[in-house]
């Protein structure tokens, strides 16, 4: 409330001295909201919790024991779900607001001992043998039907994390990533594969109202790996980077397209600038082939214009969408 606006009126005469005054009263008593704050202490909260467990056990594992250390997280696990249960609303598939503040960090705490429980069996006793893509896919699981049983979405980033640890896992062997190569042939065509699914969830969330507010995360996650999907593949291939770049071209087209759409320059951002990337590698492939110092000198003034060009390109795509909202 703008004080001085009433400050105004009452010299205007327009208000008297009562109403300014009134008016000064319930500004001075107006409630100060400490949502963002208690959310924030509650963050920290979950993290310092499973921080704290993780210290403990590293600490005292020789003195605690591995039965009771897992006992321990599955006691906070379950009764993490066991709250969630009792106190969730009904499914919809609309959106669905918490029907408290705690409720929302009791389950993604659940969810994070949860998969911490997983984990910590298959590393000590091996539960799962060699089947890397069975300890993956059952918190990946999990953690899905949490996402949309309880309808959060920090939960469905980790189902979305998981997904891709299982992909990586059951796609591709177990030793390319473990020595991070990257720039391996088929985490590229993984990368390719995820992000398109994700990408098709998105869109299948927003057009069949499905959880439509889980579109924007798989829309997110999609776009971001797809296109780094495409230009390690413009790296890694020196003879097909061109239909690397072509394909990445397509993707890009459908998701600006979908972003003017949406109203979203958060999108329309990352595709320029992905598309920038990729047609930057596609200048410097070229004028490698000249074998020309002239070549060095065409890609500085490339890369000095180009920036510029991005710049307003930019600028003008964010008026554009400012204007199409109105």
């Amino acid at each position: 409330m703008n004080i001085k606006v009433f400050e105004k009126l009452r010299a205007a005469a327009l208000i008297n001295d009562a109403e300014l005054t009134a008016v000064k009263t319930a500004e001075d008593q107006q409630l100060f909201s400490l949502h963002w704050e208690i959310k924030t202490l509650l963050y920290l909260g979950v993290l310092l919790l499973s921080g704290g467990l993780g210290i403990l056990i590293y600490k005292n594992i020789d003195t605690i024991g591995h039965q009771v250390i897992l006992l321990i997280i599955g006691v906070i696990c379950a009764g993490c779900f066991s709250y969630c249960i009792r106190k969730k609303a009904p499914f919809s598939w609309a959106k669905v607001n918490s029907p408290n503040a705690f409720f929302d960090y009791a389950l993604l705490l659940g969810c994070l001992t949860f998969v911490t429980f997983v984990g910590y069996l298959q590393f000590q006793y091996t539960a799962f043998g060699t089947a890397y893509g069975l300890a993956t896919f059952i918190p990946l699981a999990v953690l899905t039907v949490s996402a949309y049983y309880f309808d959060h979405l920090g939960v469905l980033s980790m189902a979305i994390t998981n997904l891709a640890a299982w992909m990586g896992i059951a796609v591709t062997p177990f030793q390319l990533l473990s020595a991070n190569d990257f720039g391996s042939v088929q985490l590229i065509y993984t990368g390719v594969i995820l992000g398109g699914l994700l990408l098709l969830l998105a869109f299948i969330s927003a057009r069949k109202n499905l959880k439509k507010h889980f579109a924007f995360t798989y829309q997110n996650f999609g776009a971001h790996i797809i296109f780094i999907a495409c230009v390690a593949g413009m790296c890694v291939y020196d003879a097909g980077w061109l239909a690397w770049f072509a394909f990445m071209a397509v993707i890009g087209f459908f998701i600006f397209k979908e972003a003017f759409r949406e109203r979203s320059f958060y999108f329309v951002l990352i595709t320029v600038l992905y598309g920038y990337i990729a047609l930057s590698i596609a200048v410097v492939r070229l004028l490698i082939t000249t074998n020309d110092i002239g070549g060095v000198y065409l890609g500085l003034l490339y890369f000095i214009g180009s920036a510029i060009g991005v710049i307003v390109l930019l600028i003008s795509l964010n008026k554009k969408i400012k204007h199409a909202s109105v």
